[in-house]
């Protein structure tokens, strides 16, 4: 079989890339490489550095299944520039999809976000509610949603709606929460806190890359939309997680941003999913990368930060 991945030089894409060649498919991964490359090499990956936005160039030669990361990541990111999230985030899916089916593809995964709902005050937020975005990043990502469902009558669609995703990867972010707060404990032994009552859902980057996997197996059995978020936690209490495993002072500062996010996954888990990963792992791994030198300079280093690469590439 043959996959086709955008974004796979990414945080999730440099975890999911390996795990697919292991499990002997053909891949080809299409990235821009705005963060760099971290893919190892192999007999069965093609790299392509290249702009989804030039999708007429791109080469879907017997794909079977198009796995799509490629986008504008988070609000900041999005911020940014307005213009750039809605052509990559939106327009750029909807073209991926066409070129798809007319090149006779038969599934569609994509990585869609939870922070489509906007803030909900429901403690449990299943896939039937409302969504009200509250930013372009999050607009796009429900647009894109409505897009790819449009063609479901001529591909396989599968989008799923993940949570934070935490936990170590050769391309490495820390403007993720768990990730950032336990950075923040190994390199300053304090953990910065804004606010601290805001709730967080989490998936380990382990979870969501086997969950792809087991999308690709089951095809058209299972299709739609899902959820992907096991643990609903405070920020505190991540923070407070972190320090049983690595002691660090941690200071609360006021924050203007009081929402919280919640996502509940039983649809998910009733496809037979299994969540194998926790936030608890994620701290682990990254205290022994951190400590076996996998993250040089992490905090200086703006590699780990989506945003802080984009402004240095001007597209305020």
């Amino acid at each position: 079989m043959h996959i086709l991945l955008t974004g796979g030089c990414g945080y999730i894409g440099s975890v999911l890339t390996p795990k697919l060649l292991n499990a002997g498919f053909k891949v080809s991964v299409v990235d821009i490489m705005w963060f760099g490359n971290f893919l190892p090499d192999h007999k069965n990956l093609k790299i392509f550095k290249q702009d989804i936005r030039n999708i007429d160039s791109l080469s879907m030669e017997d794909v079977d299944v198009v796995i799509h990361l490629a986008n504008v990541a988070n609000d900041p990111c999005g911020d940014l520039s307005s213009k750039l999230t809605w052509e990559v985030n939106a327009l750029g899916t909807m073209r991926l999809v066409e070129w798809a089916i007319r090149h006779n593809a038969k599934q569609f995964i994509y990585a869609s976000s939870g922070s489509v709902y906007g803030v909900k005050e429901e403690p449990q937020v299943t896939e039937d509610l409302s969504l009200v975005p509250i930013s372009d990043y999050n607009k796009a990502k429900m647009v894109s949603e409505r897009v790819l469902l449009s063609y479901k009558d001529s591909i396989v669609v599968q989008c799923i709606r993940p949570a934070t995703v935490c936990g170590y990867s050769p391309r490495m972010r820390l403007d993720l929460s768990v990730n950032m707060l336990t950075m923040q404990a190994l390199a300053n032994k304090r953990i910065t806190v804004f606010g601290g009552d805001q709730v967080r859902p989490n998936i380990h980057i382990q979870d969501i890359t086997d969950l792809v996997l087991f999308f690709i197996e089951q095809g058209e059995k299972v299709q739609g939309i899902y959820n992907a978020g096991f643990e609903n936690i405070s920020i505190m209490d991540i923070a407070k997680k972190v320090t049983e495993f690595m002691p660090a002072e941690i200071v609360v500062t006021p924050s203007n941003d009081p929402r919280s996010y919640r996502l509940n996954s039983d649809r998910l888990l009733g496809t037979g999913f299994k969540p194998k990963y926790n936030v608890e792992y994620a701290i682990k791994e990254i205290i022994v990368s951190f400590e076996s030198g996998k993250l040089p300079n992490p905090m200086t280093d703006t590699r780990y930060y989506n945003i802080k690469s984009m402004q240095e590439m001007h597209f305020e």
